[in-house]
């Protein structure tokens, strides 16, 4: 039986599908990962063994370095993409179901943001835990592209 995952963007403009074993998952701590995805850390997953297709529209892509492009949705900006000469690896954020693949190594830990190591002890909320904070949660409506089953 061959694996099948999907996933996308947040608005749905750009999708693919995935058929075959997805690679290593990992996240890198590098700063061009940072930047790339707005963030302290890129989860990245390999594709290069399996069967990428885009479904819809594809990424746009920015030349990062001299070897690397990062592929974006050119409407909402969501990163999708880190293409090397050794293969293309997709945000595991933008699967439907992100969950199901674990990350199991780091890289470019040279640019690891110290405050990481203390982000498990830190106070936990569920998004509407924060009412008070925030009133205006409980009248939020979703525009984002839905996942599929």
């Amino acid at each position: 039986m061959t694996d099948l995952f999907r996933g996308g963007c947040q608005c749905g403009a750009v999708r693919f599908e995935v058929t075959g074993t997805l690679g290593r998952p990992s996240v890198c701590h590098c700063r061009m990962c940072q930047k790339a995805f707005g963030n302290v850390f890129a989860p990245l997953v390999s594709v290069r063994e399996a069967s990428l297709t885009w479904t819809k529209d594809e990424p746009a892509r920015f030349q990062s370095s001299n070897l690397v492009k990062r592929g974006f949705c050119p409407k909402c900006g969501t990163p999708l993409t880190y293409e090397a000469p050794d293969g293309v690896a997709l945000a595991i954020g933008a699967f439907d179901h992100p969950q199901a693949i674990v990350p199991d190594i780091q890289y470019g830990v040279e640019g690891r943001i110290p405050w990481m190591d203390q982000v498990n002890d830190w106070p936990v909320r569920e998004t509407m835990d924060d009412l008070e904070a925030a009133p205006f949660l409980d009248k939020l409506v979703s525009y984002q592209y839905p996942d599929e089953s």
